[in-house]
This record gives structure tokens, sequence and C-alpha cells, in this order.
């Protein structure tokens, strides 16, 4: 079975994801609503898949991003945004995340992203409208 944490700064949107994920048979081991806890969460956890929203207050999810990349390259992260601009997109990929989920998302495109990290590939991305 997968495991996973779930980080975004609302409570609401955690348990609903979380659940979301569990009724899917993934693993929830961990809950996190910043960067920082997110970043000890995965320490102790060790999960399978991370999944992060980017804006948060505090240590938002570019902080977790960086971070896991930099400690535990090996590590796979699903970063989950309405932020449709070019600028939060290049940096999303220069800083390596495995996939990006677009808010509102549908629930096919989840459990793609979740099947293509898991199995060691990259999610492309394309037909984005970005905003300037």
């Amino acid at each position: 079975m997968t495991s996973a944490i779930v980080v975004d700064d609302d409570f609401d949107t955690v348990e609903v994801f979380s659940e979301f994920l569990s009724l899917r048979d993934i693993d929830i081991v961990g809950k996190a609503y910043d960067g920082l806890e997110g970043l000890k969460l995965f320490e102790e956890k060790h999960p399978d898949i991370v999944f992060s929203d980017i804006w948060m207050p505090n240590y938002d999810g570019f902080y977790l991003l960086e971070n896991l990349k930099k400690n535990h390259p090996e590590s796979k992260i699903i970063m989950i945004t309405a932020d449709l601009t070019q600028k939060t997109f290049e940096k999303l990929k220069k800083l390596n995340a495995d996939s990006i989920l677009f808010k509102p998302f549908e629930i096919d495109n989840v459990m793609n992203a979740i099947s293509k990290v898991t199995n060691e590939q990259k999610k492309t991305i394309s037909n984005v409208n970005f905003i300037e």
C-alpha cells in the first residue's frame, strides 16, 4: 500500500483530501499544516509520497519541496496549487517537483499523478494556460 502525508494550512482541505486518498487505498501516515511541519513529518514517517499546497504562512510548500529534494532526493512530492502563473510553474520545475496538480483538479488527475510518481516517471504538463 502506498503511504502519504498531506500538507496544507487549511484544516478542512487536509481532512477532505486525506479522506479521499484513504478511500483510494492510500495510507495517510500523517498530516501537517505548513512546510516545516511537513518536513519534520517526512523525517519521522518516510512516506512514499508527499502532497503539499504551495502557499502557506510561515513555511510554504517551496520550503518543503526545496528541503526535501536537498536532503532526500529520492522523495516523491506532488505539489497542489491554484496559482497558474508561469513564475510559480518555473520555480516548481527548478526545485524538481515530481508532479503538479492545479486546482480545481479532477480525481482522475490525482490518481494519475500518484501512479506516475510511484512508477518513477515525471508528469509532463501540457496545455496549461498561465496567468501573466
